[in-house]
């Protein structure tokens, strides 16, 4: 029987003990969310007096309580936050849920399931085998959301970041392995000239077309993988490695095909029926179809439940902001690989998106942790702090550190310039201001073209009252962002402040322009979201 994951909470006597027997549940849900349902046993028996740890991921809050002899629990007043939960009876039946995320006045109802047996499946698990998906995040996904709706953000400026977000991730993947480019010149010399040889022969056309293939050469790969196809129909390594080169060359009929063609055979083990999911989850993808995409990468990741796979079911729902369920996925699969610093960014973004500041911050911030070097977890805090002004003292810490590993980074000392640019400390601070202005020159010095740079280094001249050298500042922002609508503000004060009226007004004119197209093609972005992480899941676990 599949055992779903257990959540409980506080029997609602123990709640009004806690939090005091004047507020009613309507009043609480003024103030927080409720939680409640029941936990009952795989025989449908409810499970009473079961031990409840709740613990929010921030570290800000822990309740404990026990479920009613009717196996129901209720928790009344629940802060905003990221959350995980834990359930215990007999000492030892215990298991864990998570992370699931509550909103002020919301009502979240789960009914779940206590282990019978007395193994303990709160461990987290760190290897690679089998995901217990008798304790799957729960959730049922019906509907692709659009993007405006609510649920995430509400000021226009961070939703745009968010979305930025989750379509720049989509680049973390490209990193390249390095390879030898006279070493492969002369193993495709080698192959080619086995095949010259023998040109029917099913591995020698097989051979060449996998190399070609591991090096993205998916055009030069289909014609060598048909021929093997056609020496012997039944070997599933090069048929599936044709359905991948058809839908890498955009013949997404011929993939599907190939691919269900392959699902339809009698016996296959389950990575392979794995990996065909996860292939047809890329195909729907591309079709436009997001409930097909969605359910192929969830029976992808409960086949085969790899870092990978977990990965791209993740990234699916964020993709078209199914938020909450996103947030499960990715729990779940930082509880299963915690040395995933991409699961870490994929749950961080998520939490952004749906309004969890801190956790989101908190998760990438753990992110850059586990791998220092790698600079992607520091451009998402990056991102957060342009957006937001955000002053944690983890993303401070970690944006600094940033800046100290990578100093010939133009974006390192980019973001580092921001958290002294923002500081209240800032224009009082002599040393703060010296700092934003050695960092942003030292930016721009290490990339010519960096309009943000230029655009922050006006701001910084405004701040100083010297409008002669912002002038020129905002005028290289423009002439390397055109569409920077602020910048076009900003230069338009500049001039009004040094007497140039008419140059002021053309300005003005500019703003008004490039805030309309801005806010045309945020518009269109939230209603067409096409790109999220997906060249992100193409980069191993360990791959920095």
């Amino acid at each position: 029987m599949r055992i779903r994951s257990i959540v409980a909470m506080l029997l609602v006597l123990t709640a009004s003990l806690l939090w005091g027997q004047s507020d009613s549940p309507s009043e609480k849900l003024k103030n927080g969310a409720n939680v409640e349902g029941h936990v009952r046993d795989e025989n449908g028996h409810p499970v009473g007096s079961a031990t409840l740890h709740l613990q929010n991921q921030s570290g800000a809050t822990s309740v404990d309580g026990q479920t009613a002899a009717d196996g129901s629990y209720t928790m009344l007043g629940v802060g905003k936050g990221t959350y995980t939960l834990e359930v215990s009876q007999s000492g030892n039946r215990k298991t864990t849920f998570g992370p699931f995320s509550i909103s002020i006045g919301e009502v979240k109802e789960i009914e779940l399931t206590l282990p019978t047996t007395l193994a303990n499946h709160s461990e987290k698990q760190t290897g690679t085998g089998a995901l217990p998906f008798d304790d799957a995040p729960e959730f049922t996904v019906s509907g692709v959301t659009d993007a405006a709706s609510p649920g995430g953000h509400g000021s226009n400026v961070v939703l745009q970041t968010a979305e930025s977000l989750a379509r720049q991730t989509s680049s973390l993947g490209d990193a390249s392995e390095h390879r030898d480019p006279a070493g492969d010149a002369a193993v495709e010399k080698t192959l080619r000239e086995s095949l010259d040889r023998l040109p029917a022969d099913f591995n020698a056309n097989h051979r060449l077309g996998a190399f070609l293939m591991e090096r993205g050469r998916f055009v030069d790969a289909v014609p060598f993988l048909e021929r093997a196809f056609k020496a012997n129909p039944a070997d599933f390594e090069n048929s599936f490695a044709l359905a991948q080169a058809e839908a890498n060359t955009g013949e997404l009929d011929l993939s599907l095909n190939t691919t269900e063609k392959l699902l339809a055979r009698p016996v296959l083990p389950s990575t392979e029926q794995a990996a065909l999911h996860r292939l047809l989850g890329d195909v729907h993808e591309k079709l436009n179809r997001p409930l097909e995409a969605v359910r192929d990468y969830e029976r992808a990741a409960e086949l085969d439940p790899s870092e990978s796979n977990l990965f791209d079911w993740g990234s699916e729902l964020l993709k078209h902001r199914a938020l909450d369920p996103a947030i499960e996925v990715f729990g779940k699969g930082d509880w299963l690989f915690p040395n995933s610093a991409r699961m870490l960014i994929g749950l961080g973004v998520a939490n952004y998106a749906r309004g969890f500041n801190d956790d989101a911050v908190a998760r990438l911030c753990q992110a850059s942790d586990l791998a220092p070097q790698d600079q992607n977890p520091y451009l998402f805090l990056g991102k957060i702090e342009t957006a937001e002004s955000n002053h944690a003292a983890c993303l401070i810490e970690k944006l600094r550190r940033f800046a100290k590993l990578q100093p010939e980074n133009a974006l390192a000392n980019y973001y580092y310039a921001l958290t002294f640019a923002r500081s209240s400390e800032s224009p009082e601070n002599p040393h703060n201001t010296a700092q934003v202005k050695m960092l942003l020159e030292k930016a721009i010095a290490l990339d010519p073209n960096f309009g943000a740079a230029y655009f922050q280094l006006g701001v910084f001249y405004s701040s100083q009252k010297d409008f002669a050298s912002a002038v020129p500042a905002y005028q290289q922002a423009i002439l390397h962002n055109p569409d920077l609508a602020e910048a076009h503000f900003r230069l338009a004060r500049a001039y009004a402040s040094t007497g140039e009226r008419a140059k002021a007004e053309a300005e003005t004119e500019l703003y008004r322009q490039t805030s309309k197209k801005a806010a045309e093609q945020a518009d269109h972005e939230r209603r067409e979201i096409q790109d999220f992480v997906f060249t992100l899941r193409d980069q191993s676990p360990g791959q920095h």
